[in-house]
């Protein structure tokens, strides 16, 4: 308590003291350690693995999944005791670890759950990933689900490049070759440092909400980045983001998308780099985050609005937007026009 920091600062403040969570959001657990835990694809996984172990997934309680979860989580929170230890591979069959995941989609009891789960049984988000190491780096590379086209990874690939020459912190990014579509899309791990873990923690378990329903604004997003970071360049990262989420049609922007880090060396929060951006809709086709209470046809007026709240000049704030839009527009039209059709 002295010297450390607190994993989850409005929920878990450095105080000698009991804390029990205030809401049944995350089935009786903190947001910080709702995190951990693996998500959509992820969990699908982990309930195949169960299934084929004669076990029901219904029976089996979100502390027991932390366990599953053990040291192969995203961020730097590990789990004891470990039930199904798990490493990080060298693995580059990405065929064959794609077929593998439609098996798995396919309810198919020949695809090769014991190796999927070593290489992809804890992230989180809709679409098979697995966690490599590529010349000793930590990298994650995702596959398409059932749901998705061949191109996705070129897509996501594109989509990240773009927000790059936006101005947009994006990690390194890489397509990959691919035998059916035209690649899959790989990312270096932002949450290892020099071989170490870094603490990361996502909005919405921050502020122990739901990332199922669209319930923040930008507004909110700006005011929690303030309040952790106090740095006014992390709010134009943040306002970039959404300029860039409006202008690409990312309406997949919920609390789970962004994403916070604490570096121990610095001694303070920041914005992890951007990630899970594409062309995408949440439901009813509006934007999973408001922006200043708009999520069907926000423009440039409710960006600027946004913006405007936290002190930054509307004259900066209308450059930036006209800068992003045409980014945008140049880099992705062909490729957003191809998808609207």
């Amino acid at each position: 308590m002295q010297d450390g920091f607190s994993i989850s600062p409005f929920s878990l403040p450095l105080e000698d003291r009991v804390f029990v969570p205030k809401s049944d959001v995350f089935e009786g657990l903190f947001g910080v350690f709702s995190d951990s835990l693996p998500d959509g694809w992820g969990r699908l996984l982990v309930d195949r693995m169960l299934l084929s172990k004669s076990i029901q997934p219904a029976s089996v309680g979100s502390i027991t999944r932390l366990g599953i979860v053990g040291s192969s989580g995203m961020g730097a929170l590990e789990y004891v005791p470990e039930l199904w230890p798990t490493e990080e591979k060298e693995y580059f069959d990405l065929e064959q670890l794609a077929r593998e995941c439609e098996l798995v989609f396919e309810k198919k009891d020949y695809a090769n759950l014991d190796e999927l789960f070593q290489l992809g049984g804890s992230p989180g988000g809709a679409r098979p990933k697995v966690l490599v190491k590529i010349e000793d780096e930590p990298w994650m590379v995702k596959f398409p689900s059932p749901y998705d086209s061949t191109s996705i990874g070129k897509e996501e690939y594109c989509y990240m490049k773009c927000a790059a020459s936006c101005g947009i912190d994006v990690p390194e990014v890489q397509l990959f070759p691919s035998g059916k579509g035209e690649g899959y899309f790989g990312c270096k791990r932002f949450d290892r440092r020099n071989g170490r873990r870094v603490h990361m923690i996502t909005a919405s378990g921050l502020l122990e909400t739901s990332h199922r329903i669209p319930n923040l604004d930008y507004h909110d997003l700006m005011k929690l980045t303030y309040i952790l970071t106090r740095d006014t360049r992390q709010m134009e990262e943040l306002y970039r983001r959404m300029c860039f989420n409006v202008f690409a049609h990312n309406r997949d922007d919920h609390s789970k998308n962004f994403s916070y880090f604490y570096g121990e060396q610095e001694g303070r929060w920041q914005l992890t780099p951007a990630y899970d951006l594409t062309y995408s809709n949440s439901i009813g086709g509006e934007h999973a985050t408001c922006i200043d209470g708009n999520g069907r046809n926000p423009g440039v007026e409710e960006l600027v609005a946004v913006g405007k709240a936290t002190g930054l000049s509307k004259t900066k704030l209308l450059k930036i937007a006209e800068e992003i839009r045409e980014i945008v527009e140049c880099e992705l039209k062909d490729f957003l026009v191809d998808i609207r059709r």
